[in-house]
């Protein structure tokens, strides 16, 4: 077994204020999604200047935020939401949902580029991208947060997270960070790389991090007032499958389509 790494999730605190780990994860991770998606629009040459990106990068905030948070009360806990619904604006409290937020980024940046006059698909392909690095960092920002850990296990790199109990747990958090984060932007960008069709890119996100979520899945703890649903599965299982059948529906068409880019 190895040792939790008991790190202070406040970074440091002058008076009320606090700076936390998490939150500078997500600074970083829109950070580096800002330099990749200007790398990337003139690597895909996709007309978005750096004033374009800040404007699209604003509204993918905007969208994350609000899609995040709106998952979470419809797929999480819908029950506690509606019994105090005024509660839904208290997002300092937690409780964020990815499946939400990637729905409120489509819509922002579909919206975005009807304005723009964008192909929405090259678009989708620069987003994405960018996008998983910060999916990484968020990961990473759990862990030190020592939430949403995994199930007990005895592999040697099991850990005690503080709050889950006496018994070791499978860093799963890592097994994220990892698999949707660092290897999901390999794929990507190596795609990018080699300037394949419009839209690969962009369903093989959905693909892969919907297959990757699934097989973590097995190693995470399910949410407690959730817990196991329809055949063992779990709530991110559940949600991951439609992405995993989007995403290779979406890659075959776009193969067999070869038109131009939409």
């Amino acid at each position: 077994m190895m040792v939790y790494p008991k790190i202070d999730p406040i970074i440091f605190q002058v008076g009320p204020l606090a700076i936390r780990w998490y939150g500078m994860m997500y600074l970083l991770g829109f950070g580096a999604a800002y330099l990749l998606m200007s790398h990337l629009a003139k690597l895909r040459d996709l007309a978005l200047d750096r004033d374009g990106v800040s404007d699209l990068l604003f509204q993918g905030v905007l969208g994350v935020v609000i899609g995040g948070r709106l998952g979470y009360v419809l797929f999480y806990n819908p029950s506690q939401y509606l019994a105090s619904p005024l509660e839904i604006f208290a997002v300092w409290q937690g409780g964020m949902s990815f499946h939400g937020g990637l729905i409120g980024v489509i819509v922002s940046s579909v919206l975005f580029c009807r304005r723009r006059n964008l192909p929405l698909l090259l678009a989708g392909d620069v987003v994405v991208t960018s996008a998983t690095i910060g999916l990484g960092l968020g990961r990473i920002g759990n862990f030190i947060n020592a939430e949403l850990w995994g199930r007990v296990t005895d592999v040697p790199w099991a850990m005690v997270f503080p709050g889950a109990g006496p018994l070791p747990r499978h860093p799963s958090q890592l097994y994220e960070a990892l698999l949707e984060g660092l290897l999901l932007f390999v794929i990507l960008y190596l795609l990018q790389r080699r300037k394949v069709l419009a839209g690969v890119p962009f369903f093989s996100f959905f693909l892969g991090y919907g297959l990757f979520r699934f097989i973590v899945e097995f190693f995470r703890q399910p949410d407690a007032h959730l817990g196991f649903l329809w055949g063992g599965a779990t709530m991110g299982q559940l949600l991951s499958l439609p992405m995993m059948i989007g995403g290779l529906i979406g890659v075959v068409w776009v193969l067999r389509r070869r038109g131009p880019v939409a």
